[in-house]
């Protein structure tokens, strides 16, 4: 019996500050079983459109999937927005084959019925991949899928569904063409401990995609699973979690599991700078942890309350001050320009920043407003935005005390050149010093060569 071939592309080709594996498609790949035969292509990999092209017409695929991870840079002042790149790439689908073209992914996620109308496909599936299987069959057997969970057609107005509640099977080849990318590229590979966010931050978008409720993965199939990433060649493994230590048990015993198989490679991720337990960061650094990346946002308790934050400004300099003692590199992220800015509350931020010892700063200057979030609720309520409008091309909050601009001037002027600092989206300083390290050899994310 002949198989049903399913192409699946990942589109994000951004490499800044590095490129991203794409650890989505392992698992939409690990949900279709042997009737299938699945080949993901990652765009990273080829050098024109048009050798997308050829692709298509060799493997002949029976569906494609195309997994869309970013909307726009989230820029205001250097705003960026992928949608005519994604467009080209359904172009080249269209040219080329009569597959069936299916949607999704986390970008994709947020704004589901417009993607599918922007791009004209067939469907699109919002939330967790894994539902793909379930959309297929019911295609092949000719059954009706609009009252399916998440599933969206071209005559789906609004779109609702669950958290997946099904199995979760990544299927990782070492030897495809884009890992081999990644490991010579940076030699960064990626790995899920849990999906789902408890935290409530007024703009975020992952209670939506994964759902608020945690759903932790086995600690020990986490670590088989860095274990071969790492017998793969991986140099560094990036926890992709929303927050690693939204569970500080669950994930301290995955530090323990990877302990136990003898995981030796550096590893990071995202964390939220709540009040740690005794030596929780210097537990994980025993189990390999290299980098902390901070979802801190703001040091003013004004602006932490207003964004709805787990943590007050005094936690975060109680995270810090952990992880500087058990020799962690660490990164903080600020959101500026939300609900309650102003001068002092900015000044507040910078202030405190000086205060963090040896880190390197990310700053982004303006939130962008997506649906299904507080923000997009009190953006509504202040009239910046409208019931009926799209929010695909970016949109984003002001304040209304101070501007995008004067922000990023005080923020810029505060920083007065330290490389640490990185403002907006910080492509034009990271492009001049990360891709000649990679070049030269060296891996992981590389912010830490910023600190001063």
């Amino acid at each position: 019996m002949q198989k049903t071939k399913v192409l699946l592309i990942s589109a994000n080709t951004l490499r800044m500050p590095y490129a991203v594996y794409p650890l989505g498609l392992d698992y939409v790949a690990g949900s279709l079983d042997s009737r299938y035969s699945t080949k993901i292509v990652d765009l990273n990999t080829i050098a024109h459109l048009d050798d997308l092209g050829a692709i298509i017409r060799e493997f002949s695929p029976d569906f494609v999937g195309i997994s869309i991870r970013n909307v726009d840079n989230t820029d205001t002042i250097n705003c960026r927005t992928f949608l005519s790149d994604y467009s080209n790439i359904v172009g080249q689908i269209r040219k080329n084959s009569q597959a069936k073209l299916i949607l999704g992914g986390s970008g994709y996620t947020v704004f589901p019925v417009e993607f599918l109308q922007a791009l004209d496909a067939d469907y699109g599936i919002a939330g967790e991949g894994e539902r793909l299987p379930l959309l297929l069959d019911a295609l092949e057997k000719n059954e009706s899928v609009e009252s399916m969970p998440g599933i969206v057609t071209k005559d789906t107005v609004t779109v609702t569904f669950d958290p997946w509640g099904g199995a979760f099977q990544r299927r990782f080849d070492p030897l495809s063409l884009h890992t081999g990318f990644y490991l010579s590229y940076g030699g960064m590979l990626n790995l899920q401990t849990k999906r789902g966010c408890p935290f409530r931050c007024s703009y975020c978008t992952y209670p939506h995609i994964e759902g608020s409720r945690m759903r932790l993965f086995p600690v020990r199939e986490i670590a088989q699973k860095a274990r071969e990433l790492q017998d793969a060649g991986a140099k560094y493994i990036f926890i992709t979690d929303s927050a690693f230590n939204a569970s500080y048990e669950h994930s301290l015993k995955v530090a323990e599991a990877f302990i136990e198989a003898h995981v030796s490679i550096p590893w990071g991720g995202f964390f939220a700078p709540t009040i740690p337990p005794a030596d929780y960061y210097k537990l994980l650094a025993g189990a390999g942890l290299t980098h902390v990346e901070f979802g801190t946002e703001s040091l003013s308790d004004t602006m932490l309350i207003n964004l709805q934050k787990p943590f007050a400004s005094r936690d975060v300099f109680a995270a810090h001050k952990q992880a500087l003692a058990a020799d962690l590199h660490i990164a903080h992220y600020f959101l500026s320009g939300g609900p309650g800015e102003n001068a002092l509350t900015l000044q507040d931020t910078l202030n405190g920043v000086d205060k963090l010892e040896k880190s390197v700063f990310f700053f982004f200057c303006g939130i962008r407003i997506y649906p299904h979030t507080a923000l997009y609720d009190i953006a509504l309520k202040e009239g910046q935005i409208s019931s009926t409008q799209s929010l695909l091309p970016p949109v984003f909050y002001k304040s209304s005390h101070i501007s995008d601009k004067e922000i990023m001037q005080a923020v810029e002027n505060h920083a007065s050149g330290r490389f640490n600092w990185i403002v907006g989206a910080g492509e034009s300083k990271a492009a001049r010093v990360l891709p000649k390290l990679y070049e030269k050899g060296y891996t992981g994310p590389l912010w830490e060569h910023l600190i001063q």
